[in-house]
């Protein structure tokens, strides 16, 4: 199976929030297949559907070692998120060859609608609970480095237009 190509640094879509999903669909499951495919190439922990240019509110997550563990979400939102942080270099398909030491909190608790169309509740540690995030603000059209300080944010976007 094939997927769509990335979208790249600057395009809009990647700076604007995704649609709610209301219900899932056969497509809906087509869209997750696609995208765990995608996930799997680059290859990386999660990717949100904004990052192929669909405009869902749709992520997948995998920090298995095994792989084939892969957790579809739809609206996934954090409804709570540890006080220790977790520091963890992160990047992205759609601004190749860049990368960033991201804090984020260590632990998340997500709330999302499963591939069964359920309201789920799951916890996420480490890498999980980093990807998970890092997915959650695509959605929400932020970039891992809105995470960074003005001055380290615009260093990686100077470094990448080179």
């Amino acid at each position: 199976m094939t997927h769509r190509a990335f979208i790249m640094w600057p395009d809009k879509r990647l700076r604007t929030p995704a649609a709610e999903v209301f219900q899932i669909t056969q497509e809906t499951q087509a869209i997750w297949d696609e995208m765990i495919v995608a996930m799997d190439n680059m290859p990386g922990v999660g990717l949100a559907a904004v990052q192929l240019g669909i405009m869902q509110r749709l992520a997948v997550v995998d920090a298995s070692d095994a792989r084939g563990q892969a957790v579809k979400m739809a609206n996934p939102h954090v409804l709570h998120a540890s006080v220790e942080l977790r520091p963890h270099a992160e990047a992205s398909p759609n601004l190749p060859g860049q990368s960033a030491l991201i804090n984020r909190p260590r632990a998340v608790t997500v709330r999302f609608i499963n591939a069964s169309g359920e309201s789920e509740d799951r916890d996420f540690v480490g890498l999980w609970a980093t990807s998970v995030q890092h997915q959650i603000d695509h959605l929400n059209g932020r970039m891992y480095f809105d995470n960074l300080s003005r001055t380290k944010r615009d260093m990686l976007l100077r470094k990448y237009k080179r």
